[in-house]
Parts: C-alpha cells; sequence; structure tokens
C-alpha cells in the first residue's frame, strides 16, 4: 500500500496540533470529560496526546535502537500548572515544532526503534500523524464541535490501523485475536463521498490462519457504508454503529465482534 510522503505526514502534524491549539486556547471547558475516553477530561487527553508526541521527538532524535521509558521525556507530562489553558497551549506548541523539526532533520529512513516491525522515523511520522488524526476527534467531541479531516489522511488511517492489527495477529496472537479468525468472514469498509482517485474502500477477510486486507468494492459478510470520515471514526469506535452518520448491510454481529477484539495487542 502506498503510503503518504514523509513531508506529507510532518505537514498533517504540524496542522492537527495547530488544530488542537485552536481547541485548547477557544474557551472550552479543560475539566470536560471526553466522551469517546471518559476516564479522561480534555485536559488529560491533550496532556496525553503532546506527551505521546514528546516521546517520540526523543527517540528520534536520538536514533533510540531500543524503546525510551516515557519517565524519561522532559515534560512529557506536561506543564506543571493545570488548568492553564495559556501554559498547556505553549508547552502544544513547542512540542509540535520540536516533533516535526526532528522527523524532517531525520528523513523517513533514519533507523529508530519502532513496535510494530517497521524500524524508521517513517513508521514515527505516520503514526503521530493519525495518533494526532483520532485524538483530535476525541477533544473536538468533548467540545462539541464538528470534525474534519482531509481525505487521504483518512484513508491512510485506515490503512495504518488494518496493518497494525495485521502484525499483531502474526507475531502477537491472544485469545481476543485469535476469536477474530475463521472460514467465510468478510467486512467491507465502503467510503461513499470520496474522489475515485483515492479508492476509498477495503475487503477485510478473517480467514482460518490470518487476517487479509486490501482496498477494493466486493461483496462481503457484513458492509459498513458512509462519508469517509464517518467510516474512519466508526472503524475506530468513536462514532457509534447505530450513528445516522453510517450504515451497516449484513451481519452487524461479525463486526461489532471485530470492533469488540481488533487492537494493538
Amino acid at each position: 500500500m502506498t503510503l503518504l510522503a514523509h513531508d506529507r505526514y510532518c505537514d498533517e502534524i504540524a496542522h492537527q496540533v495547530g488544530q488542537l491549539r485552536a481547541l485548547v486556547t477557544s474557551g472550552t471547558d479543560l475539566s470536560a470529560t471526553v466522551p469517546t475516553c471518559p476516564d479522561w477530561s480534555l485536559e488529560e487527553l491533550v496532556r496525553h496526546t503532546g506527551g505521546a508526541l514528546r516521546w517520540v521527538e526523543l527517540m528520534v532524535r536520538t536514533r533510540a535502537e531500543e524503546e525510551i521509558p516515557e519517565e524519561r521525556v522532559p515534560l512529557g507530562d506536561g506543564p506543571e500548572a493545570r488548568g492553564d489553558a495559556g501554559a498547556l497551549d505553549a508547552w502544544l506548541a513547542e512540542t509540535g515544532e520540536m516533533l516535526v523539526d526532528a522527523l524532517r532533520e531525520a528523513g523517513p529512513d533514519a533507523k529508530v526503534w519502532g513496535w510494530a516491525g517497521v524500524l524508521n522515523a517513517g513508521f514515527w511520522a505516520r503514526r503521530m500523524t493519525h495518533e494526532l488524526t483520532i485524538h483530535r476527534a476525541d477533544a473536538v467531541f468533548a467540545a462539541g464541535l464538528p470534525y474534519e479531516v482531509a481525505p487521504e489522511v483518512a484513508a491512510d488511517a485506515i490503512d495504518e490501523w488494518l496493518q497494525i492489527v495485521e502484525f499483531v495477529q502474526r507475531t502477537e496472537p491472544h485469545d481476543a485475536a485469535r476469536e477474530l479468525r475463521g472460514p467465510g468472514r468478510s467486512i467491507h469498509l465502503h467510503a461513499t463521498d470520496t474522489a475515485p482517485e483515492i479508492n476509498a474502500e477495503w475487503v477485510i477477510e478473517l480467514t482460518e490462519d490470518v487476517l487479509v486486507w486490501r482496498r477494493g468494492h466486493e461483496k462481503a459478510t457484513v458492509a459498513l457504508r458512509g462519508p469517509l470520515t464517518a467510516v474512519l471514526l466508526a472503524f475506530y469506535r468513536r462514532l457509534p454503529l447505530d450513528s445516522a452518520e453510517v450504515e451497516v448491510l449484513g451481519e452487524r454481529e461479525l463486526l461489532e465482534f471485530w470492533l469488540e477484539r481488533a487492537t494493538f495487542g
């Protein structure tokens, strides 16, 4: 599957950080509960997201050959002051600049430790793009605002999710993951609002041995249809399947079964 260009990921990280900063400084209540991550307030979500960016920046900048413990990341927990939108915004701005600078300086092929079988800075540029893409949606929902994302980014986020689930199934099988597999099971994702060149349709086959997926239009056991952003959010369990924005055709139970068990591990 063709990835986006490294510079495109870097640009999107900068854009997503900017959008998240705008939300932080908009007057939205930082103590508001995030409905899609109910254990977090909006401030805790932002601190988690920024902390992940700083962790990756440190690994990329130092060309880490093994995982760096999160407690070694300077200011990884965010600014000392709590409930201070200005301090949180300044920390997030610095965080985004640091990460984008580190990724651009490294280039996609620089060797860096990773956890999904891809050991280079390009993996982290892509991973952090989609970490931001989804967590900004969480933040937007907490603020009660509409959410938009570029179609090529949304499509790549679905590709990446499937590649990671496939990797976990292959290398770290566990009971919940094994339950996904079986003969005659397939899922079709169908975005209804994109240009043909994006080819925003996917087929996931849950065979007895492995998970297989590809872009394309084919009949399946169950189909999830709707605008691409809605399909993305439903597939990431950010939008309920009974939302008016998506349509489920076929064996809904299989899609629910997938959503309960398809995880990073």
